[in-house]
């Protein structure tokens, strides 16, 4: 298989991964098998530790520079601490078709972000997609749907906003170090970060989880999200980045909330509602509007 296929394959794993994570986190959490920080713990956690087992494979040595540390601090804090932790909280509380919408905003809240701080310039165009992407998300949260299994629509649809607000400070911040350093290296120390400054706020909930209760699809659904939406999809996810790029590897993310729906409606039965519909017409308009490269002003 050629490296290219190779990478978009991978690419395509990730996405599936991260779709499939959706329904997976919410079928342990609405089961009671598992609370929100208590899941985020065990994700960080394996991942973490298998990164670090990986180590001897990898034989570069690298460590992190001086003038970087502080970088790799606030990359862990808003890649791996806030952006897991609001993300499964979030989810927990809203739908799963909801959560994975609303994480298409990122490219917009990048678009956002860059013009704030990078002094980017905002086209005619990328003003036309943020308004899109914006309206799109409002309709998912200011509407009530009664389908599926959510507590607290509103609140979940914001964290999960914030996470992806998070998760794009952390895209800015970690590209200098991508370019620097190794990729699983600048995984690795990132998580390992986030691990320590998780740790104190998801011990309680982790040490509550029922572990007797598991059956062996409980333990598979928990490795799955773990595993595979974790651990795979990061490597996998870094390893199509390098391969292809940045701009082939993001353009994968619009795949997600069409695997997302389809496992959360067989599985969960969740509905595509009229307005679920309406409002993905928005942000996939304003994230292909907002991340347009060529000049139309």
């Amino acid at each position: 298989m050629q490296q290219k296929t190779k990478a978009h394959t991978a690419l395509l794993a990730t996405n599936i991964f991260f779709a499939i994570n959706f329904t997976a986190v919410k079928f342990l959490i609405n089961h009671s098998l598992i609370k929100p920080f208590g899941l985020n713990l065990v994700r960080v956690a394996v991942t973490t530790l298998l990164l670090w087992l990986i180590y001897p494979l990898k034989k570069q040595k690298t460590v992190v520079q001086k003038k970087d540390i502080g970088r790799f601090i606030l990359c862990a804090l808003t890649g791996i601490a806030i952006n897991q932790l609001l993300f499964i909280k979030g989810l927990s509380l809203t739908y799963s078709i909801h959560a994975s919408l609303l994480m298409l905003t990122t490219p917009i809240l990048i678009t956002i972000i860059a013009a704030i701080f990078l002094k980017e310039q905002l086209t005619n165009s990328k003003i036309i997609g943020l308004l899109l992407g914006i309206t799109g998300a409002a309709v998912l949260i200011a509407a009530r749907d009664q389908t599926g299994n959510a507590s607290n629509v509103l609140w979940g649809d914001i964290l999960v906003i914030i996470n992806a607000a998070s998760y794009t400070f952390y895209f800015i911040l970690v590209k200098p170090l991508m370019k620097e350093y190794n990729p699983v290296f600048v995984i690795r120390i990132v998580f390992s970060i986030g691990l320590i400054v998780m740790l104190p706020f998801c011990w309680k909930e982790f040490y509550e989880t029922p572990w007797h209760l598991y059956s062996a699809k409980d333990i598979s659904i928990l490795a799955l999200i773990v595993i595979g939406g974790t651990f795979f999809a990061y490597l996998f996810n870094v390893y199509g980045i390098k391969i292809l790029g940045a701009s082939v590897a993001g353009a994968y993310i619009y795949l997600q909330p069409f695997f997302a729906a389809a496992i959360a409606m067989f599985f969960l039965g969740e509905q595509l509602s009229v307005y679920k519909i309406i409002a993905a017409v928005f942000i996939f308009a304003g994230v292909y509007l907002a991340t347009k490269t060529k000049n139309n002003a």
